[in-house]
């Protein structure tokens, strides 16, 4: 047994500041001399980025549906060996979805820190606090921060406003220079802020926070079970770079536990990929980066031979993006694709479809996540539909040509090792 202090860091809904709240926590962490590890409720690639860079550790993901609850007891508990602080960034508001904040919260015990974003409020603040405290009273409530305070007094007026019996354990001010920047999937990618390590250090160094009221946590043990090395000897290429980087720790985990050796490439700046009996062609931007992706013939002719030699591919929403034979911007502007599918990818300016998502994939089912904001056209079949456990519309299609299998669902190699397996196997 390991004694760890932890919390979740939740809030009423997005938007709230949770994910600068939990950097500045982190940031405030190493600066004591601590060992911080940092986890990230529910499908998410971009907030963990930001995570990893506070923290100086990777960021992984804790979900109930994504991974179960054995997958996510054995991450914290390896966390746990490790670490003197253990924070978890909640999603969305922390009673929404199935499975929500609260449910991973409970089942591992985590207290509960709610970020309320108090600038445009007085009184309210502490009804909102009472409403989160006490909907679902079996959750341990730890207290509030107050995110986006217009000053000391402000600060004072929010707290006042709370029922004596939930603690305001700090503030953070309205401050341009911590805001972390946004485009349409969420956050910028840590990659892209140069100035990220500053935004960080002066986030933590404006968080008033009163760490008194933390509790240490009880954790088993991890298993440390690992699952057959049927991929031992497979080199697996996998495209990383400014255009595809929507890579879960995890998934690299589990190919790695799977005995697979991984090779990393840049669709965008290579000539060639490496010696390699598998490719992933993970999500990111390539509507981004589409003018480059057109140009770079010699990555066009090495991604073709693999393709037709019946090399085993997995694309991944933006992987399978760039291998259309087209890619149309929102600017209307179309370019050529790798072209190992029929059709076109059309960006668009709205949501297109957002959803967890299960997959009856041939071998087996594989569990993830979609987020795009294109639409994708193409006379091939699917071989599968992903479907939403909270009954929500998004459906996701699978396609298969040869070996490559594509689709905008980001999988989760964990919820199935040995479907990951044999996806990549040769």
């Amino acid at each position: 047994m390991k004694h760890c202090r932890a919390a979740l860091i939740a809030a009423p809904a997005s938007g709230q500041g949770k994910t600068t709240v939990t950097a500045a926590l982190a940031r405030q962490a190493r600066a004591r001399g601590e060992r911080v590890r940092v986890f990230k409720t529910g499908p998410d690639f971009l907030d963990p980025m930001i995570h990893a860079q506070a923290s100086g550790a990777p960021c992984y993901q804790l979900d109930l549906f994504m991974g179960g609850e054995a997958h996510c007891r054995d991450l914290l508990a390896q966390a746990a060996q490790e670490a003197d602080l253990i924070l978890v960034e909640g999603v969305m508001g922390l009673f929404d979805g199935k499975p929500s904040s609260a449910d991973l919260a409970r089942a591992f015990g985590l207290p509960v820190l709610a970020v309320i974003d108090g600038s445009s409020m007085a009184q309210t603040f502490g009804a909102i606090a009472h409403g989160l405290a006490t909907f679902q009273p079996d959750l341990q409530f730890a207290g509030v921060i107050a995110n986006r305070v217009g000053s000391e007094r402000h600060a004072g007026m929010l707290f006042e406003s709370m029922p004596a019996s939930i603690p305001g354990l700090g503030w953070l001010p309205r401050d341009g220079e911590i805001t972390l920047p946004e485009r349409h999937l969420g956050l910028l990618p840590a990659g892209e802020l140069d100035d990220l390590d500053q935004r960080l250090d002066l986030a933590a160094t404006r968080l008033h926070m009163n760490m008194a009221a933390w509790a240490p946590l009880t954790l088993s043990a991890p298993t440390n079970a690992s699952p057959p090395q049927s991929l031992a000897g497979q080199r697996i290429a996998i495209a990383r770079d400014e255009a595809f980087c929507f890579i879960y720790p995890a998934n690299l985990d589990c190919l790695r536990h799977l005995g697979a050796e991984l090779h990393f490439f840049s669709p965008l700046h290579d000539d060639k990929l490496p010696d390699c009996d598998a490719i992933w062609l993970p999500g990111g931007y390539p509507e981004l980066h589409a003018e480059h992706i057109s140009t770079n013939h010699t990555m066009h002719q090495a991604l073709a031979a693999h393709y037709r030699a019946g090399t085993p591919m997995l694309a991944e929403c933006g992987g399978m993006m760039s291998l259309f034979e087209s890619i149309t911007t929102v600017d209307q502007h179309q370019h050529a694709g790798f072209g190992l599918l029929p059709g076109n990818s059309q960006m668009q300016s709205r949501l297109a479809a957002l959803g967890l998502q299960g997959i009856p994939l041939p071998e087996g089912t594989l569990r993830g996540h979609s987020f795009h904001y294109s639409r994708s056209q193409t006379p091939l079949t699917p071989i599968a539909y992903g479907s939403n456990p909270n009954g929500g519309a998004t459906a996701e299609p699978v396609y298969r040509s040869k070996r490559l299998t594509a689709s905008y669902i980001h999988f989760y190699f964990p919820s199935n090792p040995a479907a990951t397996a044999a996806l990549f196997g040769s």
